[in-house]
């Protein structure tokens, strides 16, 4: 049971990445997945969250910037990224409650700089 990130990199301000959650283990499809960040000396924050039947939502500093998507076929989360900003550096991480517990991956960093 787990989930691995991926797609993190060095990117310039504007620039986009996209960043993958593959999780093994357990069904997929049925339940939410998250993404949180954490920046270096500053807490957990939450980005997006998808829903088994698609829908979504995302932190207000982020929307219109950032797209949530998820392949069930794949049991995969993306997490689109682009006009990136400086302040959204941080390692990322997605998260799924599995089995009574909350499920996170080691993360993916992403860093915004020029």
């Amino acid at each position: 049971v787990q989930l691995v990130e991926s797609g993190g990199g060095l990117v310039q301000p504007g620039g986009s990445l996209r960043l993958s959650c593959a999780a093994s283990g357990f069904t997929f499809s049925r339940i939410y997945i998250n993404w949180f960040r954490q920046a270096p000396g500053k807490e957990l924050e939450w980005v997006s969250k998808i829903y088994p039947d698609g829908s979504k939502t995302y932190r207000e500093s982020v929307k219109g910037r950032f797209t949530i998507s998820r392949d069930d076929a794949k049991n995969t989360v993306y997490l689109q990224m682009n006009s990136l900003k400086s302040e959204d550096t941080a390692l990322y991480y997605c998260e799924a409650p599995v089995r009574g517990s909350s499920l996170r991956g080691q993360g993916t960093q992403v860093t915004v700089s020029s």
